[in-house]
């Protein structure tokens, strides 16, 4: 079968409905999920986006075809898949979406038994083989039948388990679900709180009247940081399109980067269980390892990525995980990434200390000054190396990791370099103890990796 091989990418599927990804794509990959994992009884949901219910219909359709049991969830976020595959014993699933991608997109995102994701290098790759090669096996089993089963509940249950309600303090909350999941399960969850809530956008609609569901871009968060700032909010909090991502802004407008979040995060674990194992992203602020050093846990460096972060917790015995992204992961949430528990978290560390977001921040503010992810065009994917290299020889006096790109420590700045899984480019992520030792640092660094 002709495919365009370009939408089966490192962490799911994904690519322009119909003309890159349709019902006929769906199927196959339906029937491939099922022999690729010789599974008897999995998972279907899908987002909200206009084409997604016709898309799942197709990957049950494939599913069943294969010889598998098909339990169709509705419409729920992907994390709730998620909590349905491990919850209920099934031996993967399957969620319908392009989760913060415009409204023209859709696709797949994979996992196994225990929700262990499938990823470009195991399972993806090999489905996307199958079928451009024509090898689908024939089924070993008659068709699969199809039942549908409610999952929101008992998830709803599973999220608000991670925290104490009762000391959650009224504090004044802005929320923007971007039209997208996080209307259908925020409202279930700030319902159980005292928080007074601004609620935008939380009609569900795949169309995205208001704007994209992807608070990583700025014209996104207008909306919702324009509401903080005029009611001096103490927290905005605003999620991606599928929901397995949220977003905060503080009582003054600011968005804050996900290591700082993920700073505040093992804070809130170190102060619940005691000392544990944090595994944070190698582009991470300092700020990550010195708070868990700080609270008497131990900080792994780890390579970026769902699918490294996923089975280095499992090694470790991680209880939480974050990358700068928004993706933060649960021990106790079957290793994996959820919207939810840091929303509620990070409310439940400001009830316990009586602080504002921004308040929470400040001590980070004084000590971190971050450039944020800076991406360098170049002309192919062959360049990558060249580059990295140079950068090593440039700077072998510092200490020097190459886990994931090169990363460069010194005593006062350090920065990670590393290329893009899927297009010529080289992201740079610095950080330096005052902002103008940052900012000379940057620029000395975006000389060399584009040859100024």
């Amino acid at each position: 079968m002709r495919i365009n091989r370009d939408i089966f990418k490192a962490y799911d599927i994904r690519g322009l409905y119909p003309s890159e990804i349709d019902e006929t794509v769906v199927r196959q990959i339906g029937r491939g999920f099922v022999a690729y994992l010789d599974a008897r009884r999995i998972a279907v949901s899908r987002d909200m986006r206009v084409s997604s219910p016709q898309l799942a219909s197709a990957f049950i359709e494939g599913a069943l075809e294969q010889g598998a049991e098909v339990v169709d969830y509705g419409m729920l976020p992907t994390d709730a898949m998620y909590y349905a595959v491990a919850n209920d014993g099934l031996d993967g699933g399957a969620q319908i979406t392009a989760s913060h991608n415009p409204k023209q997109y859709n696709g797949v995102k994979m996992v196994r038994k225990e929700a262990l994701p499938l990823s470009g290098d195991a399972g993806i790759g090999d489905i996307r083989d199958m079928i451009a090669n024509d090898g689908l096996p024939s089924p070993t089993r008659p068709p699969g039948t199809r039942s549908t089963r409610d999952a929101l509940a008992g998830y709803i249950d599973k999220v608000m388990s991670f925290i104490d309600p009762a000391l959650i303090k009224p504090f004044t909350t802005v929320l923007d679900a971007g039209s997208g999941m996080a209307g259908l399960v925020a409202p279930r969850l700030f319902d159980r709180l005292p928080c007074k809530t601004t609620r935008l956008c939380f009609d569900i609609d795949g169309t995205f009247p208001n704007h994209e569901a992807n608070p990583l871009i700025e014209e996104n968060r207008q909306d919702i940081t324009a509401e903080v700032v005029r009611q001096k909010a103490d927290i905005g909090i605003a999620w991606d399109g599928d929901a397995d991502r949220c977003f905060f802004i503080d009582g003054s407008g600011e968005f804050i980067s996900g290591d700082f979040i993920t700073a505040l995060l093992a804070e809130a674990f170190l102060l619940k269980h005691g000392p544990s194992t944090i595994i944070y992203d190698l582009r991470a602020s300092h700020a990550v390892k010195d708070t868990v050093q700080r609270y008497g846990g131990g900080a792994l460096m780890n390579r970026v990525g769902h699918a490294f972060i996923k089975q280095r917790m499992r090694q470790e015995d991680g209880i939480f995980a974050g990358e700068v992204t928004g993706h933060y992961y649960f021990r106790d949430f079957y290793y994996a990434d959820n919207g939810f528990i840091p929303a509620l978290l990070i409310l439940e560390l400001m009830s316990k200390k009586n602080q504002s977001l921004r308040d929470l921040l400040q001590p980070f503010r004084e000590r971190y000054f971050i450039s944020g992810e800076i991406n360098t065009k170049l002309a192919g994917m062959d360049e990558v190396p060249r580059r990295l290299a140079q950068i090593q020889a440039r700077y072998k006096d510092a200490t020097i990791a190459t886990m994931d790109g090169v990363s460069i420590d010194y005593p006062d700045w350090h920065f990670n370099v590393r290329g893009s899984n899927t297009e010529p480019l080289l992201r740079l992520n610095l950080e330096a103890k005052t902002p103008d030792l940052m900012a000379v640092k940057r620029d000395e660094v975006l000389g060399v990796i584009r040859g100024t």
